[in-house]
């Protein structure tokens, strides 16, 4: 992961701490997914954490669900790292 926006999100996934971090179980597992896929287009099988893509300004950016409100975005760059990782409140 090349960068991480969300300042909680970036702490939990340098150094483990929770601290300010809503459901950190899934995030561990969401994160350890990304981790663990080979190519982006694997998000969208099971366990997909309701992946899917963005459209109009945001188009090429993925977003995963955390909680009914809050999703984990991030987009690919072209060597298929995972740049921009944030954690977003939709509502």
């Amino acid at each position: 992961m090349e960068s991480i926006r969300h300042r909680a999100l970036r702490m939990f996934v340098e150094t483990g701490k929770q601290k300010g971090l809503i459901e950190p179980e899934r995030i561990r597992r969401m994160i350890a997914y990304l981790l663990a896929i080979a190519d982006v287009e694997e998000l969208t099988v099971p366990p997909n954490f309701g992946a899917h893509v963005l459209t109009g300004d945001r188009a090429g950016t993925w977003s995963l669900t955390v909680t009914r409100n809050w999703r984990m975005t991030f987009r690919n760059d072209e060597e298929g790292r995972i740049v921009d990782l944030d954690l977003e409140d939709y509502h």
